[in-house]
């Protein structure tokens, strides 16, 4: 039971990532694939329909873990505070930006508005590549139970860490390049013209970027945390998340030169879900590792609800998923036409 509730927050924080992730990149390279207002208010088009919708995953994501995993929740908020809000924010001038510059007329006024979109969408792709990062390395979690997180310490990985070192800052820095791949790969598969041009060429040297960093990122995550390469070898699901980082990239590369951008697209997210997956299934069963000491860690089976409440919230779990994937998929077919010229 609790292995199932552990899927499905993995599942919904990777449908999150996948979608709204896509939004991120969309934005934050909204000025260097539109020249001009116009093409600006075109490229923001393809994601102004469904941002909003996106976000829903990320609810789901929370309200699973507070409903399976009040414990780790409890200690991540309470932690992560001043990293919360930062969040918050961020999402709260993304949306709002998103939608005065769809109802603005005036020139300079629209100009403004882009630029939050694109200000406010990198700095949550780096700050969500940073929660990663913490998730993966750990938290100063003591014999007590609670931990706080100042922005920086020493920038050391180890010990009484802060939210920002040189790990998480290079996994921000990953996730940040991953997610402009994945946005202009998504403008080069539904875009036409210019844009489109400029979105394939921005796309292949993106991911080009993504691939370089990759393997830096994997050695940091080896230092940081020895057993995480270790977990993946030990847990059978993650295998196909590997797979499915292998073939996404391969379809990323041979759909972008080829001019394939549906099957570029499809692989950008196969990629992305490989990643998360996998790193999902590596660290499981600790959800909060302690960096100060092991045994303080806190486990999903130590941080579950009862048993029973979980197996009754399983019976409505699927119910709201189909409604909310029913939706979703009204939403997709309804805007999935290419932009015109």
């Amino acid at each position: 039971m609790i292995e199932i509730w552990y899927a499905l927050v993995a599942l919904s924080l990777i449908a999150f990532a996948v979608n709204d992730g896509r939004n991120f990149g969309v934005g934050a390279l909204l000025h260097a694939l539109g020249y001009n207002a116009g093409e600006r208010r075109a490229i923001m088009g393809l994601i102004e329909s469904s941002w909003s919708w996106d976000e829903v995953w990320l609810v789901a994501a929370f309200g699973s873990l507070f409903l399976a995993f009040p414990k780790v929740l409890a200690i991540g908020l309470s932690g992560y505070y001043l990293a919360v809000f930062l969040l918050l924010w961020s999402l709260i001038v993304r949306g709002i930006a998103l939608e005065m510059a769809a109802h603005v007329e005036d020139a300079l006024w629209r100009g403004f508005w882009d630029a939050l979109v694109t200000l406010a969408s990198i700095l949550l792709a780096i700050f969500f590549g940073a929660a990663f990062g913490n998730v993966v390395r750990g938290v100063p979690l003591g014999a007590d139970g609670r931990m706080f997180l100042p922005f920086f310490t020493d920038f050391s990985a180890r010990g009484t860490v802060g939210i920002l070192d040189w790990y998480t800052i290079l996994v921000a820095l990953f996730t940040l390049a991953l997610l402009a791949a994945h946005g202009a790969t998504f403008v080069a598969h539904r875009a036409t013209g210019a844009i489109a041009e400029r979105a394939n060429r921005a796309a292949r040297r993106a991911w080009w970027v993504v691939l370089a960093l990759l393997p830096v990122v994997s050695s940091g995550t080896r230092l940081v945390r020895p057993d995480f390469f270790t977990g993946i070898i030990h847990h059978a699901p993650a295998w196909p998340a590997l797979l499915a980082i292998v073939l996404g990239l391969g379809a990323v590369f041979l759909g972008l030169r080829q001019g394939m951008e549906r099957i570029a697209w499809i692989g950008s997210c196969w990629c992305i879900a490989g990643l998360l997956g996998g790193a999902a299934a590596s660290i499981f069963p600790v959800m909060l590792r302690s960096t100060i000491m092991p045994a303080y860690s806190v486990t999903a089976y130590g941080g579950a609800t009862a048993r029973y409440g979980l197996g009754i919230a399983l019976v409505w779990w699927p119910i709201a998923a189909a409604l909310g994937i029913c939706y979703w998929r009204i939403v997709a077919r309804r805007y999935q036409a290419r932009m015109p010229s």
